[in-house]
């Protein structure tokens, strides 16, 4: 009897092609992480060091950095609290509950959100949500001033870091509500029948079938959005109205703290010398709470992709 023959794989020219093309893009964005962190760690470094008189503001870098901290993670965060419930409402109704044409035309809407840009975004927070909120945040502070985020004086324009960061969850609206959407339409249709079949209500379902196989997909999704809301410039820059080096839990007065990224938009222009590098030192100092922003959703999804739909 003779012996098989090994089947040899036969490597085509168009795989070659692909499977190069495909390392170099890989390598090409290392690369260009890599340039962008030396870049900013070269050009940072003297800001971080720079003396407080050499520098505009007049400060050493921590307490100058400090304040603007604050207000990045303080806006993100608050974004964050107000989009997820919403992109996970939205996400399942078009997905589960929704008739499948207006779950199309809903999901069609959402999506063109991201493709409005950010100075559309600034103008409709300055023009129509600020003069909006206004009467509301008066009424907090009327019948909610005893806690410290309503605790006034409110705000009469609306310019407040409250509106900013509704403004941002507005604007990570799209792309939580796009990957959450997809991961529910990945939940196993047995799950979601076995779970009707004894008996679950479809809210029951979803709470015990698709959010727990979504939960790496719901974690991915906020972490995207959180770090699109640590970046954002000019709609920040546009709707907030920014004291500086100021640090307060006060949401609704026109004492605001500023973020870092609008920060830099509005003093670049004017900013030379060593001022130009604290600047490039807070994008450093962003870099790096954006990274490990992204670092620790990378670890939370790889902890629980075996019961989940992450792989």
């Amino acid at each position: 009897m003779e012996p098989r023959r090994k089947r040899s794989t036969v490597v085509r020219p168009g795989d070659r092609i692909f499977s190069g093309l495909s390392t170099s893009a890989g390598i090409l964005i290392l690369l260009v992480l890599a340039g962008v962190a030396a870049f900013l760690t070269i050009e940072g470094v003297p800001g971080i060091t720079a003396s407080p008189d050499e520098v505009k503001s007049g400060e050493s870098f921590l307490p100058y950095v400090w304040p603007l901290v604050y207000g990045t993670l303080l806006a993100a965060t608050i974004a964050l609290i107000i989009a997820v419930p919403v992109a996970i409402g939205v996400a399942l109704f078009i997905s589960h509950y929704s008739p499948r044409k207006l779950g199309q035309v809903l999901g069609y809407l959402i999506d063109l959100l991201a493709a409005v840009p950010s100075v559309v975004y600034g103008l409709w927070g300055i023009g129509f949500l600020a003069p909006k909120m206004a009467p509301i945040y008066a009424w907090l502070e009327t019948h909610l001033g005893f806690i410290p985020f309503f605790a006034g004086p409110a705000s009469a324009t609306g310019r407040t870091i409250m509106t900013a960061s509704i403004v941002l969850a507005v604007m990570i609206l799209p792309i939580m509500t796009a990957i959450c959407r997809e991961i529910f339409l990945q939940t196993p249709r047995l799950h979601e029948e076995a779970a009707l079949a004894l008996g679950a209500t479809r809210w029951e379902m979803a709470r015990m079938a698709i959010f727990p196989y979504a939960r790496s997909g719901i974690v991915s999704a906020a972490m995207l959005g959180l770090g699109r809301a640590l970046g954002e410039t000019l709609a920040v820059a546009m709707v907030l109205s920014v004291s500086a080096g100021t640090v307060t839990a006060n949401l609704i007065s026109s004492t605001n703290p500023s973020t870092i990224a609008a920060n830099i938009a509005l003093s670049f222009g004017e900013a030379s010398g060593k001022t130009v590098n604290v600047l490039i030192a807070s994008g450093l100092v962003l870099f790096v709470i954006t990274f490990l922003v992204n670092f620790a959703a990378r670890a939370i999804v790889d902890r629980r992709k075996e019961f989940s739909g992450a792989n």
